[in-house]
């Protein structure tokens, strides 16, 4: 699979793969979701990237380069989104999925990739442990 930046074209496909996650995420309508993805775009640090087949999106993955003073002042990146349609998980697309993320953040210059993950996703847990991801901290989360 080729991973390539989304365009406002593929927003869709991006929201029909997250609200087809049943543990997922509060689903946006189309408007909300392009106006979403519009300020993403304009902030700069964030891109989505898709993978398409003759279906649609095939599966995506959003991707935060972040610049601050701790851990010695490194570049770090963000893994956020990642999700493969369900009818074509276990062909290796997860796979060629991290590695294009880890990629784009050696080349934006970050030395670490970091990710969160909802405590029931066992199975995301260890396909992540699989490609070298360490349970390293605890994550905490407050809705503001």
């Amino acid at each position: 699979m080729i991973f390539a930046a989304a365009t406002t074209a593929d927003v869709a496909g991006v929201v029909a793969l997250l609200a087809a996650d049943a543990i997922g995420d509060v689903i946006l309508g189309e408007d909300a979701a392009q106006a979403a993805y519009a300020v993403m775009l304009a902030e700069g640090n964030t891109q989505l990237f898709v993978a398409r087949d003759g279906v649609g999106v095939a599966a995506t993955y959003q991707l935060s380069i972040l610049h601050g003073l701790s851990l010695t002042a490194s570049c770090r990146a963000v893994l956020e989104g990642v999700r493969v349609r369900d009818d074509l998980r276990g062909q290796g697309i997860g796979a060629a999925l991290l590695a294009d993320a880890e990629a784009r953040a050696r080349a934006a210059g970050a030395v670490r990739i970091q990710l969160t993950s909802k405590v029931q996703r066992d199975r995301a847990h260890a396909f992540y442990a699989r490609h070298g991801f360490v349970a390293s901290h605890v994550g905490m989360k407050k809705l503001l």
